[in-house]
């Protein structure tokens, strides 16, 4: 379609941002779900919070799976969350720049977050961004991008919410900034 503008993307880690861990002496809330193998075979899975499916979905943007739960994410999280089947950014093999990109602090989803997006905006969560991280999508990355770090021991807060709603409405206001946000 000409002339559409594309909704940002938002790319979304499991782990830590849905699925709280690593507070010392901190017992996490578990929220009931449908029995399902996968809520056996992980009890983890039940301090995922439902509310932040319709949370998620309110968002003006499209959801993306980044997380190395790939194809379980759709599987096992997406039904907790009453999301539909995602996107799922398809992670490549450990090559030699990702190899040298850890050793130097670069996380590394990085390079293939900024190729997925291939110039759109997007905002991405996670537990693990560095300054490193914000430095190279600034550099490499021609749109608008929000790079976003949630404490694992809390998951996603409102106050979260807070940031990417306002991010989000001020990319849809503006033209497309080269960097982060």
């Amino acid at each position: 379609m000409t002339g559409s503008v594309q909704r940002p993307l938002l790319f979304l880690d499991v782990d830590g941002p849905l699925i709280p861990f690593g507070a010392a002496s901190h017992r996490y809330p578990t929220y009931p779900a449908v029995s399902s193998p996968q809520a056996e075979a992980n009890p983890l899975l039940a301090r995922i919070n439902p509310e932040h499916g319709p949370r998620l979905m309110a968002l003006h943007c499209e959801l993306v799976w980044a997380t190395s739960w790939m194809e379980d994410a759709n599987e096992c999280v997406s039904p907790r969350l009453g999301l539909p089947q995602l996107a799922i950014v398809t992670w490549p093999d450990a090559p030699e720049t990702e190899q040298q990109d850890e050793r130097d602090g670069l996380h590394w989803k990085t390079r293939t977050l900024v190729a997925w997006a291939a110039g759109r905006s997007f905002a991405w969560i996670d537990d693990e961004i560095t300054d490193k991280d914000h430095s190279w999508v600034s550099a490499h990355h021609p749109g608008s991008a929000l790079l976003h770090r949630v404490s694992p021991s809390r998951g996603l807060t409102l106050a979260d919410y807070r940031v990417l709603d306002e991010w989000l409405r001020a990319t849809g206001r503006a033209a497309p900034a080269n960097g982060t946000a």
